[in-house]
């Protein structure tokens, strides 16, 4: 596993053999949240749709939300990273990756999935959750893009040629597995503030940016990224 899937993953027992094949549910249960959801609820419940997931007795599901304004910090995550102890809460959590803001404006996507059903292949399911995200995008005319050993995915602004472009990051990708099942997932920046990924270094990348839709021009609202994200759903998961 290279370094730079290495850190948006954490596996917890995942080579363990046992456990459930199929949950013979095979409709995604879609949760949408129209208010900020506070984070400890958010891990709690991953927690136990997880557990039933694994038992065979709940559906995968995707929630859609949004936090209230927080960083949260994972595995990989770093203590000068965080700049600013005292901004927002701070939460240790068990995902791959570094520090991470969540807020409003920023389109929070947790995915669980019982991945012995996708070939228990890791490296597969992070290059699909990246590819959800490109194809959202892309929905919008936004261009994004993997970078070999930065997590996440990214625009470019300007001209390659242009010494004054650059590239910014406009969705992060964190994930834990669990006895195959995964939790955690993506988050798209929308319109969130900008000005509150300046208490971090954003997954560790001090030399590049933040951008979100609105920050490109784009005025697209929650509802319609939510729309797309579950029409690419499909496309790339090949589930309803």
């Amino acid at each position: 596993m290279s370094r730079s899937l290495a850190h948006k993953i954490t596996m917890d027992d995942a080579e363990n053999p046992s456990g459930s094949t199929t949950n013979g549910l095979q409709d995604i249960e879609w949760r949408i949240s129209d208010s900020p959801v506070d984070y400890p609820d958010a891990i709690e419940f991953m927690e136990q749709r997880a557990a039933d997931i694994y038992a065979g007795t709940a559906p995968e599901t995707v929630w859609l939300l949004e936090h209230p304004p927080l960083y949260t910090a994972g595995t990989s995550a770093a203590d000068d990273e965080l700049l600013d102890h005292t901004r927002f809460p701070v939460y240790k959590t068990g995902r791959g990756g570094r520090y991470t803001y969540h807020g409003p404006g920023q389109r929070v996507a947790y995915v669980m999935m019982n991945l012995k059903n996708r070939g228990s292949d890791v490296r597969c399911y992070v290059h699909d959750l990246e590819e959800w995200v490109i194809r959202s995008l892309m929905q919008f005319n936004v261009i994004g893009e993997r970078r070999e050993g930065r997590v996440g995915i990214w625009v470019r602004r300007g001209a390659p040629s242009n010494p004054a472009s650059r590239e910014d990051k406009i969705a992060a990708i964190g994930v834990r597995i669990r006895r195959w099942v995964s939790f955690h997932g993506i988050a798209i920046n929308v319109e969130p503030d900008l000005e509150h990924f300046d208490s971090i270094v954003p997954c560790g990348i001090a030399e590049h940016g933040v951008t979100s839709l609105w920050d490109l021009g784009i005025t697209a609202t929650t509802t319609d990224v939510d729309s797309v994200l579950k029409d690419t759903f499909e496309e790339v998961f090949g589930r309803k």
